[in-house]
């Protein structure tokens, strides 16, 4: 009886230690595996974006800053379109920017809250300032006269999220 109790208290234990082997196994493959920055840099640059780099002496890690583009979308000379036209237009344009955003062209964009001569912006995350232009002066607002777009080149460290 008492090699009964053993055997069974070692099937046990054994059973408990594979169980923590599976879940650690889980645990490490849904990790994710974060690249260098090194490794960063490196493919960025390889597909034509400006980086630079710096060691972070408080921290002690190196950041990565990368040249994005800032368009601001300024009111246009022709805002002579109908409410009807108009809706239509601004449904457009909110297409265009979420597409701009699925493709991972442009990072964030939006109004701003007054009503001044700029309307909104849009940062774009593409390796020159001519694409960022040329993709910013596609939105069907630019294009119909009622935006016109203004792009600058802009620096910011690569991966820290707004606050």
């Amino acid at each position: 009886m008492k090699n009964l109790a053993f055997i069974l208290f070692v099937i046990t234990i054994l059973s408990c230690k594979r169980e923590q082997l599976a879940k650690q196994e889980v645990l490490n493959t849904t990790e994710e595996i974060k690249p260098s920055a090194k490794q960063i840099k490196e493919e960025l640059t390889a597909k034509g974006f400006q980086i630079i780099d710096y060691v972070d002496e408080k921290a002690k890690d190196t950041v990565l800053m990368q040249q994005y583009f800032i368009a601001f979308l300024k009111r246009g000379d022709n805002r002579s379109q109908s409410k009807k036209e108009t809706d239509s237009l601004q449904a457009l344009h909110l297409a265009h920017l979420g597409k701009m955003y699925e493709l991972g062209h442009a990072d964030i964009s939006g109004p701003f809250g007054d009503d001044g001569e700029i309307r909104g912006i849009t940062i774009y995350n593409t390796p020159t300032q001519e694409m960022a232009d040329s993709l910013a002066n596609a939105d069907p607002m630019v294009m119909a006269g009622r935006l016109v777009i203004e792009v600058h080149p802009w620096w910011a460290a690569k991966g820290f999220p707004l606050r």
